[in-house]
């Protein structure tokens, strides 16, 4: 599991942003390294994800080219899809699950 930080940070975040890109390369690496196996390698990199209980607004959700916060579900349902043994064919990839606000590249704040 890796983090859209990998790629989209911001002041403080240096140490969460180089271990979340230390394992997107990793997973490029490792898909390399096992491709002789049945074994494939692939990250995911959550954005925002609502979980926990705290208050959302308006703006957080609309701000997304989704139109809303990621739910907890939308990381399992990534996960199905990679274990799902059809689906061997996806390797070596870092599967970004963010609603589309990585291409906005952009938080803003409630004002």
């Amino acid at each position: 599991m890796a983090s859209t930080r990998y790629n989209q940070n911001e002041a403080g975040w240096e140490a969460y942003a180089a271990s979340k890109g230390g394992l997107v390369s990793l997973t490029n690496t490792m898909a390399i390294s096992l491709s002789n196996t049945a074994i494939t390698v692939n990250a995911i990199s959550p954005g925002w994800i609502q979980v926990d209980d705290y208050k959302l607004s308006k703006r957080d959700n609309e701000q997304h080219p989704s139109g809303r916060v990621g739910k907890p579900k939308d990381i399992v349902n990534t996960c199905l899809f990679l274990t799902h043994e059809e689906n061997d064919f996806v390797n070596g990839t870092n599967i970004i699950v963010d609603g589309g606000m990585t291409k906005k590249m952009i938080y803003e704040d409630d004002k």
